[in-house]
């Protein structure tokens, strides 16, 4: 298995991604293609005291960059040389299984639309980040930002996604599909919501997914769903918001054991049980968010990561490829087409 790096994206680069990629190659034993400024790779290596590169690593050279102000829809033209597009021609050739990127979300999206292909049928690709609930279990929030502006069969074919992503990725045989909303009755909500309900809940009774209704924001940490279906810009806010209360609790745990002496005592007895906790929601732990509806698994990882995200992203780009989701995928959506077509005879 080859993994292909980006390896000038996200803040931090180069030197993030090549000693994330140099630890995920010794962890996991990963092949991995670093793409980029052949030169600034190799510096990085030797000031950290390594001269050659490590069994099962290469080298690919990209010498432009995709920077974060560029104008996504431009971008392969524009930067045909960088090494974002070139990984994911990398990636679209055969020549990896996967790609990994901490650069720009938007050029990500439609460089791995363009070049590597959506999943026949898919309209939009989108990003689905698996977050722990209080179930125990894990609920994916599709979308959480590719798609800003949404109609009501993207929705649905977020849902289809996000329920075949659950069941290859997660292991949950029958997922849980809910719609994010205001409320739980079906008249709650804009006109998007309302006509994106209708659908999900015809393709419910169709057995193409397993519509459980309506869920607000509060619900969705507590495990009410596996998959919770969103318009880019609301999946965003919530996961955001998530992340936020997650920080502040923590900090506020802080605060409260070092209150006094038998409080930091406390700690000391619990402060392993902490930290896994607040490890759940780290992106460093996490890697990154795979873009679902692609032909080959494209990971997004977050634009501060540092060498430990990068390492697990590359873990998770490898997970990605050892459970594929697309043929699941094609099979839920042949049968919706199916569905349209005999729709349209009656």
């Amino acid at each position: 298995m080859k993994i292909i790096l980006d390896a000038m994206g996200g803040d931090l680069a180069p030197e993030a991604p090549v000693l994330g990629a140099i630890a995920a190659n010794k962890d996991f034993g990963a092949q991995i293609t670093l793409v980029g400024r052949s030169e600034e790779i190799l510096s990085v290596m030797q000031k950290h005291g390594l001269n050659d590169l490590p069994e099962g690593m290469e080298i690919a050279g990209a010498e432009d960059v995709v920077d974060m102000h560029d104008d996504p829809g431009t971008v392969i033209h524009k930067r045909k040389n960088s090494s974002m597009v070139i990984g994911l021609r990398l990636l679209a050739q055969g020549q990896g299984d996967a790609f990994v990127s901490a650069g720009s979300t938007g050029a990500l999206l439609t460089g791995a639309t363009l070049i590597v292909k959506r999943v026949k049928g898919i309209r939009r690709a989108s990003m689905g980040p698996a977050i722990p609930n209080k179930a125990g279990g894990n609920t994916i929030i599709v979308d959480c930002g590719a798609n800003a502006e949404c109609t009501p069969e993207f929705l649905l074919q977020f849902g289809l996604v996000g329920s075949a992503y659950a069941k290859k990725r997660l292991g949950v045989a029958n997922p849980r599909v809910g719609l994010l909303n205001i409320g739980t009755e079906d008249s709650k909500g804009t006109q998007l919501q309302r006509d994106a309900y209708a659908l999900l809940a015809d393709a419910g009774e169709k057995g193409l997914l397993n519509f459980v209704g309506n869920v607000e924001a509060r619900d969705v940490p507590l495990g009410a769903v596996d998959v919770v279906v969103c318009d880019g810009f609301s999946g965003n806010v919530l996961l955001k918001s998530i992340e936020g209360t997650a920080m502040f609790m923590g900090s506020l745990m802080k605060k409260v054991f070092k209150k006094n002496l038998f409080s930091k005592l406390g700690y000391l007895l619990c402060s392993s049980g902490v930290k896994s906790m607040m490890k759940l929601l780290d992106y460093h732990e996490i890697g990154g968010t795979q873009l679902l509806g692609i032909t080959k698994p494209v990971i997004k990882a977050h634009g501060s990561s540092d060498a430990l995200a990068f390492r697990n992203a590359v873990k998770q780009a490898m997970d990605a490829v050892e459970h594929d989701v697309t043929p699941e995928l094609q099979q839920a959506l042949g049968k919706l087409a199916a569905y349209k077509e005999q729709t349209v005879h009656d």
